[in-house]
């Protein structure tokens, strides 16, 4: 089978865990199949001037060189089937034109709420909001809400409407994966078809060995940012003894460290590290801390912890309330409640044996749940099953109609 799989690469100066997520994938499936990539990269956009964020804004709708290059390299390659990751901002939709005006299937992977959300993150000052999902976005302009602009809100609200108003999503999409069953309620709220959303969870191509946890701390990984509930986390170390890491860089690092500092708190900035030295921080680690406050996709690190066998403590929200399992990979508490996650740390600390009980049924929840071997199973059949339905809709159709514009 040959699979052309597509991805719009984010910044590098700002690590994406869809961008990590894409590379785990597109290595798997080239050890089980003929991958054709075709990628863009955000490094190469020019937004310094007001004429070209505009440029970009407007492009970001319908690319006619996306379409054409697509086009380009279907014709060449011919793949079986076409999967989308991230399409934002430079493949744009159009991308799926190109695929259907060549008879190809397209699957299309939702890391985030982009398409039901111009925020993307179902997001708005720091908490969750689904004001959107009722199918207007009059809200996300009311409130300014990607990049606290107006105008910058506005683009994607074009981009969306513009495509929700040419049936793109309805017509030329043929199947969308969501990571967990909480995102896919979510775009099913939204109005998108059930039986057209299949659920694939992340997954791990290289398997860290399982770890110790003798390290005797508790670790955080991630962005510094606001919704990642990194404030408080601090706040929560104020009356816990065992020392914490943190690792990762962001917007609030230099608050966080004057905060750790004034209250003399046990907490260590590694910064940003490479993925083999955080497994190994990982694998060390008593527990490991995922306390945002936000709808989270499927974050790696929570894979890499199940992996690690490293016990998670994590909020009670969105996607992380399915993945994390109470008393098999960790305990959850309720976000943004700073005694209650002190006492669930707490709690777990002092109990070893629990802690290595933790240790066994996360390690052993990875393999039964996330291995590469049920995610390469999932993906074939969902391919196969888009393959064969269109060429039934071929078969009743006859030719189409090109779409592109």
């Amino acid at each position: 089978m040959k699979i052309l799989l597509a991805h719009n690469f984010y910044r590098s100066s700002a690590p994406s865990g869809e961008d990590s997520a894409y590379r785990n994938e597109r290595q798997l499936l080239e050890r089980h199949f003929t991958v054709i990539p075709y990628e863009r990269f955000n490094d190469d956009i020019d937004e310094s001037t007001l004429v070209k964020r505009i440029n970009l804004a407007l492009a970001g709708a319908w690319s006619r060189r996306t379409y054409d290059e697509l086009s380009g390299l279907i014709g060449t390659c011919r793949p079986d089937v076409v999967h989308f990751h991230n399409t934002f901002p430079l493949i744009t939709p159009s991308a799926y034109a190109a695929c259907r005006d060549a008879g190809v299937p397209v699957v299309q992977t939702l890391h985030n709420f982009r398409l039901v959300c111009p925020q993307a993150m179902l997001l708005r000052n720091g908490l969750p909001c689904e004001l959107c999902l009722k199918g207007s976005f009059l809200p996300a302009l009311r409130y300014r809400c990607y990049r606290d602009s107006f105008i910058a809100t506005l683009a994607q609200v074009y981009t969306q409407t513009y495509n929700r108003n040419r049936g793109t999503y309805r017509r030329l999409v043929n199947r969308f994966i969501t990571l967990t069953g909480f995102a896919a309620e979510k775009f099913i709220k939204a109005g998108f078809s059930t039986h057209r959303i299949s659920v694939v969870p992340n997954t791990l191509i290289d398997q860290p060995a399982a770890g110790e946890g003798d390290g005797r701390y508790a670790l955080f990984v991630g962005r510094l940012s606001a919704e990642k509930g990194i404030r408080v986390l601090l706040e929560a170390w104020r009356g816990i003894d065992i020392p914490l890491k943190i690792v990762g860089d962001g917007p609030l690092r230099s608050e966080l460290e004057a905060i750790v500092r004034t209250r003399a708190l046990k907490v260590e900035f590694t910064g940003h590290l490479d993925r083999d030295d955080v497994l190994g921080i990982v694998q060390r680690a008593t527990l490991q801390v995922v306390p945002s406050e936000c709808y989270e996709g499927f974050p790696m690190v929570l894979l890499e912890a199940m992996a690690c066998g490293t016990p998670v403590v994590a909020s009670r929200i969105g996607s992380l309330d399915e993945i994390v399992l109470d008393g098999i990979t960790g305990e959850k508490f309720s976000p943004g409640d700073a005694g209650e996650l002190a006492a669930t740390v707490k709690g777990l600390v002092s109990e070893p044996e629990r802690l290595a009980s933790l240790r066994i049924s996360a390690r052993d929840h990875f393999e039964r749940t996330y291995a590469p071997s049920g995610h390469v199973a999932q993906l074939s059949g969902l391919y196969r099953d888009v393959i064969q339905e269109m060429k039934i809709k071929a078969a009743g159709h006859g030719t189409h109609k090109p779409t592109k514009s």
